[in-house]
């Protein structure tokens, strides 16, 4: 059955990843690409969603647009490094929670209250995001019998930790989403 073309349009390849250019059921890599950029704006949501590993979900996407082409474009070099800086990230970003509260010496209540904190906050927007994690860690803390005042520096520190880790994580997407682009452009065919 022939592919069906807009006249005047190029014939739909392997090379042909417009849907402009050739319908999808013509283009046997579309949905590849569908879930690469699915996986990868998955991911950069998941940097501020708390319940998403948003940087292995867009190292998975970044892997998938690689396979696409048999990593001809993108090969095991780049993808290496791009691992790295993904499990870089990810123990960043633990780190930088937990000595958030280690440092002061945290309850166990104070980290789940972060934890709960930040789930919860999803549902407020961004002003939910940026105050759950702080008002978890509080409410934590006092529900550990602590004072107020050393609640709200538990509640200041763990949050601070938290923010540090999805900026890390934040930056670290980018990076290799950055780093992805700049190989499948450098690599590009005649």
């Amino acid at each position: 059955m022939p592919s069906r073309q807009r006249i005047g349009s190029p014939p739909c390849d392997a090379r042909t990843v417009s849907v402009h250019d050739c319908r999808v059921e013509g283009n046997p890599h579309a949905w590849q690409w569908i879930l690469a950029v699915a996986l990868i704006l998955l991911g950069l949501a998941g940097t501020v969603l708390p319940a998403l590993p948003g940087v292995a979900f867009v190292f998975a996407g970044l892997v998938v647009g690689a396979w696409i082409d048999d990593f001809q474009r993108v090969g095991w070099i780049t993808l290496a490094l791009l691992g790295l800086l993904t499990l870089a990230s990810l123990c960043i970003d633990f780190a930088a929670t937990a000595l958030g509260a280690k440092r002061v010496g945290a309850s166990p209540r104070a980290v789940w209250g972060t934890l709960l904190g930040t789930v919860i906050g999803l549902f407020f927007g961004l002003p939910g995001l940026l105050l759950g994690p702080f008002v978890g860690a509080l409410l934590g803390e006092l529900a550990a019998g602590k004072s107020v005042l050393r609640s709200a520096h538990v509640g200041v520190s763990t949050w601070v930790g938290l923010i540090f880790g999805t900026i890390v994580k934040l930056v670290a997407s980018v990076t290799m989403v950055a780093l992805f682009g700049a190989a499948w452009w450098w690599n590009h065919g005649p």
